[in-house]
């Protein structure tokens, strides 16, 4: 019974991944988010009376929160104890404090302001969309908190702006940029391109939004890969996530939206 989950952990920290294992790992946990919200996330806001997007955020967690374990006991596999380090690459810090900086502030005015210019691309990509059940299609960025009382709306992004804001976008960098891709990086610079495109294929929730997230996602992705740094990608990633959550949250609460 030990060696077969030894052989799987072998396989896993290898130092490359073929390209099918590869494009599994990036996928699978995207099609288990959307299996979790239709299965828990939804039927749950809804028996309790709350927004599609608390749903969304208890089905990210139950999918990402399994996957950082995962990390940690691969971990514990190479260095006998629970810990990313051995796991994870990218992590040597090697770019100045100062440069880091400079680099993440430039990246967060990219991602916010390529994705909000980049709306009406997203809006008319949706409308190849509304069969899906889950596209919640609506005019306006707040269509899925439209109609809620407004505690209960300031209440779910209460709940929301430490998990969609920080911690699990967290995870998604800690996996896709620290564990996925140095294994495709014998693939030299196509790394940060299929790395791009992937996570944006794995956001199975929002279909449309792939080739904008493909362009606001990339320039974080490449310096990473370039830089050997994921703090970069992090400092995008985390930093854009979180002020949106908190801008959002601090709207509502002040009647704004």
């Amino acid at each position: 019974m030990g060696t077969r989950p030894n052989r799987i952990a072998a396989l896993l920290l290898s130092e490359r991944h073929s390209l099918p294992l590869s494009i599994a790992l990036h996928l699978v946990p995207g099609v288990l988010i959307v299996a979790m919200y239709l299965f828990i996330g939804e039927p749950f806001v809804r028996a309790i009376g709350y927004p599609t997007l608390l749903g969304w955020a208890i089905a990210l967690f139950l999918v990402l929160a399994p996957i950082l374990l995962g990390l940690l006991w691969l971990g514990r596999v190479r260095n006998g104890r629970f810990t990313l380090r051995g796991v994870l690459s990218y992590t040597e810090k090697p770019v100045p404090r100062g440069r880091l900086v400079v680099l993440v502030i430039g990246l967060l005015v990219w991602s916010i302001g390529v994705g909000f210019a980049l709306a009406p691309v997203n809006h008319f990509f949706r409308k190849a969309f509304t069969w899906l059940p889950y596209a919640n299609i609506g005019s306006s960025i707040t269509a899925s908190i439209d109609g809620y009382p407004h505690s209960t709306t300031l209440t779910a992004m209460l709940i929301c702006l430490p998990l969609t804001g920080i911690s699990l976008p967290l995870i998604e960098e800690f996996y896709f940029r620290g564990f996925l891709m140095p294994r495709i990086a014998h693939l030299n610079g196509w790394a940060p391109v299929l790395s791009a495109v992937l996570f944006s294929l794995y956001h199975f929730w929002s279909p449309w939004v792939f080739v904008s997230r493909v362009i606001f996602m990339f320039p974080g992705i490449w310096l990473v890969w370039r830089e050997k740094d994921i703090r970069l990608s992090i400092g995008m990633h985390v930093g854009g996530d979180g002020l949106l959550a908190l801008f959002g949250t601090i709207a509502i609460a002040l009647n704004f939206v």
